[in-house]
């Protein structure tokens, strides 16, 4: 059930399990909800004559029946709600709350009457929790939110424990067989968010398990589509080209959100800006890119970039996102985030203006753009935003080839591009720019019309034959904005690491990251946009990130074959005082000393300019 529809719905479910929830749309109207109509058949069917049934147990069922029809009639509505905008639906999403806690609490208290004379079965139980651990999922994915997250799970993980399901594979109904394999994708997609990769691989192994028994006893059309999502987070679980072993050999999970130890610690009576990172686009529309839950892995990557650690809250049936008014709003520990899949050029642009329009005094708005490049045809009189291609956005036509889109007419600018000229109006307000593309060098050519703090950081257009292909696992340079360390092992071609070893890397590279940020601040040539936006912890951390990237492919032997390896930026960054500053080289040699691999790396880079 999702929040929104089309192609930018929030991630939520497989697009497979999309398609396959629209197959069972027709069963799903009476799936959970049973009509207070009917519930009185019910109680004589389990029971004798109507008479004879006490008032105060007749009533029981008349109320849950009501809560549930209630609860259903919300949860339905949750999708007409509009996707952008953070305040309209707020008040929607408590009263559905309000009626959930009712709900679950109603069937507590009143089991034993229900189970007597409603005849509630298990899975019912089970539907109501799965429900409600989606609207703590949505709610994380309205707020960003992190604790929300710790939400779900405990309501998913409660219905697995508790074996809700367990007896829905006796009946002979394939609606309830698919309620029980969507409920499995929506709690693998949680624990996904939530790095809990020993949950998913025992999720996996028990939905595959189901989806064989389902497609054994039921001639279904799904099938295909339920093994495409199997295959879907399997290549998932496996995107990270580097494992982090303990000394059993079991696999480390790490976690690339934002730790209190993260960011590198601002000096005392540095000047830097005061803006914070408020809203964010995170955009993805590569072609043929590992992806589960409407997020590719460089979606992934990047959403966890920008969110701090989750911290528990308390488990209880609360109404997040409801306030009295004279409350103050708390302050929002994470930037808020729209998750745009394959967008069209007018959704995008649509959410783009939402953002804008309310982001606070004293905000930034990040645009992170990870898409296949849009090529210019032909030469052009002038040079201006239009004139040099861009990123592609979703069309409903088929893409040829796959990587750059060349347009037919060359008279014409590509209608499904977005153009560097497309963002302009929105440069009215601090804009931080990622563009992961093979023309991401379009964005060089901005102009800052408006005088606000604007940076753009554009990811190389093309990497090394030599290294091997892993655009569909995820771009490198995305890889190296959530995860440097495992960016750097990658390229120095390391596939595995001790955690030992891993932990004394990582401890230096926080060195690595203090040392560039003295660097940035203490530069008498840097553009002050970067300084502006300096203050803000997440935006620190990628800029530091962003200089490590370009520094270690500027020293690494096969990157220096092309000057298209290199990551660039707008505006630009004085090489010699960042990311070719000889300190910073002597760092990196360094590091690749410690994992003896320095011999990938150039000694002495300088005297080859």
């Amino acid at each position: 059930m999702g929040a929104g529809g089309g192609g930018a719905r929030l991630a939520q479910t497989s697009l497979s399990l999309e398609n396959l929830s629209q197959k069972t749309a027709n069963h799903r109207e009476v799936e959970t909800c049973v009509m207070t109509e009917f519930a009185l058949k019910e109680i004589m069917s389990s029971g004798g004559a109507e008479d004879d049934i006490p008032q105060a147990e007749r009533k029981t069922v008349t109320d849950f029946c009501y809560l549930l029809d209630k609860s259903k009639q919300l949860f339905n509505g949750l999708r007409d709600l509009p996707q952008y905008g953070q305040k309209q639906w707020q008040s929607y999403f408590g009263r559905t709350f309000d009626v959930y806690t009712k709900l679950w609490k109603f069937q507590q208290q009143h089991r034993q009457v229900l189970d007597n004379r409603y005849g509630l079965k298990r899975w019912q139980i089970g539907e109501i929790a799965s429900k409600i651990g989606q609207l703590y999922y949505h709610y994380y994915l309205r707020t960003s939110e992190t604790s929300y997250l710790n939400e779900a799970f405990s309501f998913y993980s409660a219905i697995r424990q508790r074996s809700y399901y367990s007896q829905v594979n006796k009946e002979d109904r394939p609606e309830l067989v698919v309620k029980k394999l969507r409920y499995y994708a929506r709690f693998i997609v949680v624990c996904l968010l939530l790095n809990k990769m020993d949950v998913v691989k025992d999720l996996v192994k028990e939905l595959s398990d189901e989806i064989e028994d389902y497609t054994h006893r039921f001639n279904t059309e799904d099938q295909v589509e339920w093994n495409l999502v199997l295959q879907e987070v399997a290549a998932f679980i496996e995107a990270d080209p580097v494992m982090v072993l303990n000394d059993d050999n079991t696999i480390v999970i790490t976690s690339n959100r934002l730790s209190e130890t993260g960011a590198p610690l601002l000096e005392q009576g540095m000047i830097v800006g005061q803006l914070a990172l408020a809203d964010a686009l995170i955009i993805g529309n590569c072609n043929n890119q590992v992806k589960f839950s409407e997020l590719t892995i460089d979606m992934f990557r990047m959403l966890q970039a920008l969110e701090r650690e989750p911290m528990n809250l308390a488990s209880q049936m609360n109404k997040p996102g409801m306030q009295e008014s004279t409350e103050k709003p708390a302050r929002r520990e994470n930037p808020h985030k729209y998750l745009l899949y394959k967008p069209t050029f007018s959704q995008l642009y649509t959410f783009l203006a939402a953002s804008f329009k309310e982001l606070p005094a004293n905000s930034v708005l990040l645009i992170y753009l990870s898409a296949t490049g849009v090529f210019p045809s032909g030469r052009s009189d002038s040079e201006g935003p239009y004139d040099f291609g861009g990123v592609l956005t979703n069309s409903n036509r088929d893409i040829i080839n796959g990587d750059a889109i060349h347009k037919r007419n060359q008279s014409y600018k590509e209608m499904h591009c977005l153009h560097p000229g497309d963002l302009y109006p929105f440069t009215r307000k601090p804009l931080f720019i990622i563009v992961d593309s093979s023309n991401s060098v379009a964005y060089k050519n901005f102009t800052n019309l408006f005088g606000q703090p604007l940076v753009c950081l554009l990811s190389p257009t093309a990497y090394p034959k030599a290294l091997q292909d892993q655009s569909q696992r995820g771009s490198l340079f995305t890889l190296f904005l959530n995860n440097p360390l495992m960016a750097f092992l990658f390229v120095s071609g390391l596939s595995s690491m001790r955690r030992g070893l891993w932990e004394k890397c990582q401890d230096y590279l926080r060195k690595i990251n203090r040392d560039i940020a003295q660097l940035l601040t203490h530069s008498r040539s840097i553009d002050q946009s970067f300084l502006q936006f300096f203050g803000d912890e997440f935006l620190r951390l990628l800029l530091t990130r962003f200089i490590f990237c370009s520094a270690t492919m500027r020293m690494h032997k096969i990157f220096r074959q092309e000057t298209r390896n290199y990551p660039e930026s707008y505006p630009q960054l004085p090489r010699d005082e960042t990311v070719e500053n000889p300190h910073l080289q002597k760092h990196i040699l360094e590091l690749a000393s410690i994992l003896d691999v320095r011999n990938v790396f150039l000694e002495n880079t300088l005297d080859d300019y």
